[in-house]
């Protein structure tokens, strides 16, 4: 084998490794007037002041996986405090899901097809408005979240810093939908006529679910 043989063959592996650990970098933009505490998982957490960027990159075949922020922070040195809307357990660098209410950007890498399928989500409740969008590979259908779902929320529903998904409230089959025999209700339908793209409940699949080719890099970004 010569060297310049060598060379291409190292390249083409190395180029093969960077994909496969690195198949997505998630752009996670702060553009509200006030500090966000973004939870990632997988990722951990990050304080971003107006303004700031985290860049996330995510390993190829992750699925399961979400970003959200978190309102009203206090951590100490060591990552340990809470939040009002969104905190995970009390930690900086989330290692779980966040407690409701919080806004949702789903995502599940390199899947049927080497397609990814991502999503915003109000399953958990709405605290801050959201876009999802790509922006790299030719995929260019995104996704919002921007309306005033805390000032409009209904009563039973509202709560310090946000707005509450009906499950969250009722615990119920009729909005939790345990057994999959559920449908829309006058509070799903609350949702969804304000953020139409978003799942308003849990089987609200059809019309909710976006896809993009494997690869594609994303930005998701509060306050849009």
């Amino acid at each position: 084998m010569t060297t310049s043989t060598l060379s291409i063959s190292t390249f083409l592996l190395l180029a093969l490794f960077l994909h496969s650990t690195n198949a997505a970098v998630f752009n996670i933009q702060n553009k509200c007037p006030y500090t966000v505490w973004a939870g990632a998982v997988p990722g951990g957490g990050r304080r971003l002041n107006p303004g700031q960027t985290w860049s996330l990159p995510v390993a190829a075949g992750t699925k399961g996986a979400r970003i959200w922020p978190r309102t009203n922070c206090n951590f100490d040195g060591s990552g340990r405090g809470r939040c009002q809307t969104g905190d995970c357990n009390g930690l900086l660098q989330c290692q779980n899901y966040g407690t409701p209410p919080n806004t949702l950007a789903e995502y599940a890498l390199n899947q049927y097809m080497n397609r990814d399928f991502f999503d915003i989500s109000l399953v958990d409740g709405f605290n801050v408005p959201m876009v999802f969008k790509p922006n790299s590979g030719g995929c260019t259908h995104g996704i919002s979240c921007t309306a005033d779902i805390n000032g409009q929320c209904p009563g039973q529903l509202r709560t310090s810093g946000g707005c509450n998904n009906p499950c969250t409230v009722y615990k119920s089959d009729q909005y939790c939908c345990n057994s999959g025999n559920c449908g829309p209700t006058d509070f799903s339908r609350f949702f969804n006529t304000r953020c139409p793209d978003a799942y308003s409940y849990p089987k609200d699949d059809p019309t909710s679910t976006f896809t993009c080719p494997g690869g594609t890099n994303y930005d998701v970004i509060f306050c849009p």
